[in-house]
């Protein structure tokens, strides 16, 4: 059994998507997660008031 949520969630979304994740990987994986999970909630976490509309155009 994993230690921790994302050792879980590592495993339950390989076994879905029936990617191998060699144990070496773990770390990365590990890491790349919790950076996305922490820019996530910067997002989740702003404020927005309720008129806010989506963009029409999304350029870069």
């Amino acid at each position: 059994m994993a230690a921790e949520p994302l050792d879980s969630y590592i495993d339950a979304v390989a076994l879905a998507l029936a990617l191998p994740v060699e144990e070496a990987w773990r770390p990365a994986v590990r890491a790349n997660l919790e950076v996305s999970l922490r820019l996530a909630r910067l997002v989740d976490e702003f404020p927005l008031p309720d008129e806010t509309e989506p963009a029409t155009i999304y350029s870069a």
